[in-house]
């Protein structure tokens, strides 16, 4: 939790079991057919990406243009942020679900919805920051990535939403060495 003694804001969170790792599929395995990029491949790509090289591996080009194994490890997707507050994954917390990302391979756009665990949630900025980190870290240049609260289920969802659409707000909060630190925290691998 926050260090000083701050009280959590929820103390005693439902927690959610998770989903299963993402099944492989023959098509998948097969380097000489396209692989597009879908919901469950943003929410929890398979571990290690083993047989994925072919359009997927191309798809992986990082932001540099070089082929980037970050992409295909599940620790680079939003299933396993770590929650701010809680020791816990943000969907443990059912923060993200598969349900709500949506994504266009062929227009490269991909929209995740995130639910607050309490309408109120001081941490609702800071958690779609970091989803959208992990999207920007993680995909290919081409995607235009659309991060926002699950409407009606926060107090604050249209001012929160409007922060995390706005590109210079966002660059600006990557700039601020403590608030970058913390969300390097939420997509760090718990040990």
């Amino acid at each position: 939790g926050p260090g000083g003694g701050v009280p959590l804001e929820n103390a005693n969170p439902l927690i959610y079991r998770r989903s299963g790792e993402r099944p492989v599929t023959a098509r998948e395995e097969d380097d000489e057919l396209p692989d597009s990029i879908d919901d469950r491949e943003i929410f929890d790509i398979l571990p290690g990406g083993e047989g994925r090289a072919g359009a997927a591996g191309a798809a992986a080009q990082g932001r540099a243009g070089q082929c980037s194994s970050s992409f295909l490890n599940p620790a680079h997707l939003i299933r396993s942020i770590n929650d701010p507050e809680h020791p816990l994954t943000l969907e443990e917390l059912n923060v993200v679900e598969q349900v709500r990302v949506k994504v266009n391979d062929a227009e490269s756009t991909v929209a995740v919805e995130f639910t607050p665990t309490i309408p109120h949630c001081s941490m609702a900025t800071l958690i779609g920051l970091s989803i959208k980190v992990k999207l920007i870290r993680s995909l290919p240049e081409r995607f235009k990535l659309d991060v926002h609260i699950t409407p009606g289920t926060h107090a604050s969802e249209h001012a929160v939403n409007k922060q995390l659409a706005d590109k210079e707000r966002v660059a600006a909060a990557l700039e601020n060495s403590h608030l970058l630190e913390v969300v390097n925290q939420c997509l760090s691998a718990r040990s």
